[in-house]
């Protein structure tokens, strides 16, 4: 301290050794804002060390900011000693179950996890591996081929031609029998499967046309009172079919005959010689039928 009744601040930013300590100074400074204090003040330069904050405009925002966080950790430091003085003692299952935790974490990321898989049951042999059942795929059913009528023939006498065939083909007939048979139909009913006007249970089963011909009925004409079969048996065309077919295969040497002869010898017609003007129409429905 000097004795010109001015206190020198030694740890003033501004003060410097060539200025005049009899003449306070109030010339602001451009160096530091504590140099704008003059320095005869002592109230002024007390109060700048006080208020730093207040000499410093430009820090200002910052220092309040640091001194609420100063203030977050006192607050937070003096709870945790008030709980300690109050008597409050560690809890020690903490550390255990945080340690258990972690090692639980530590675990679930682990690359090498048990697998909760069953495990599998070792073949017998280790090359062997299971191969898959496969089943076979079922046959696909044959479309039935549709048979185009010839021979002047419509569709219905064509299916009914169709009939004696198959019927036929079941006896294991040869193909002139089959011939003999369509050529024996063609003659007797058009190959249309008729019913009786005079026997009205006839008319009872499908049928396609009706015929006055005493009690003759089906594709051959067959007479129930001749004793080839009931009414219901005649009209179905397959059992009409295998009892003509049955009754031919009974005439000796029936394949070297001409075929009207050997339908005559089946029918026993008023006009044996009738069945002879269908053979070569005859011939060709089955050869379409057989395919």
């Amino acid at each position: 301290m000097r004795d010109d009744g001015t206190l020198d601040d030694q740890y003033g930013l501004g003060g410097t050794a060539d200025r005049s300590d009899d003449t306070p100074s109030t010339v602001q400074s451009t160096a530091s804002p504590a140099a704008s204090t003059p320095r005869g003040s002592l109230r002024t330069r007390f109060n700048a060390l006080l208020n730093p904050l207040a000499a410093r405009p430009g820090r200002t925002k910052m220092a309040v900011a640091t001194g609420a966080v100063c203030c977050l950790g006192l607050v937070g430091g003096f709870s945790q000693i008030g709980a300690r003085a109050a008597g409050d003692t560690p809890n020690p299952a903490v550390p255990a179950e945080a340690a258990q935790r972690a090692a639980v974490d530590a675990a679930s990321r682990d690359l090498a996890r048990e697998s909760t898989a069953p495990a599998a049951t070792p073949s017998a042999s280790p090359s062997a591996t299971p191969s898959a059942t496969v089943k076979p795929k079922p046959k696909a059913k044959p479309t039935p081929r549709r048979i185009v009528p010839v021979a002047g023939l419509d569709q219905t006498q064509m299916n009914n031609a169709k009939k004696i065939v198959q019927a036929g083909r079941e006896m294991g007939v040869p193909r002139r029998g089959l011939v003999i048979a369509v050529a024996t139909a063609m003659q007797e009913s058009t190959l249309l499967n008729y019913a009786s006007g005079v026997l009205p249970e006839s008319q009872n089963y499908p049928h396609q046309a009706i015929g006055w011909d005493h009690d003759s009925v089906g594709l051959f004409q067959q007479r129930p009172s001749s004793g080839w079969g009931t009414v219901e048996e005649l009209m179905d065309p397959e059992y009409a079919t295998k009892a003509f077919l049955s009754a031919l295969e009974e005439i000796p040497g029936w394949q070297d005959l001409p075929l009207t002869v050997a339908a005559q010898a089946v029918q026993v017609s008023a006009f044996p010689d009738a069945y002879a003007q269908h053979e070569w129409r005859a011939n060709a429905v089955v050869k379409e039928i057989l395919g």
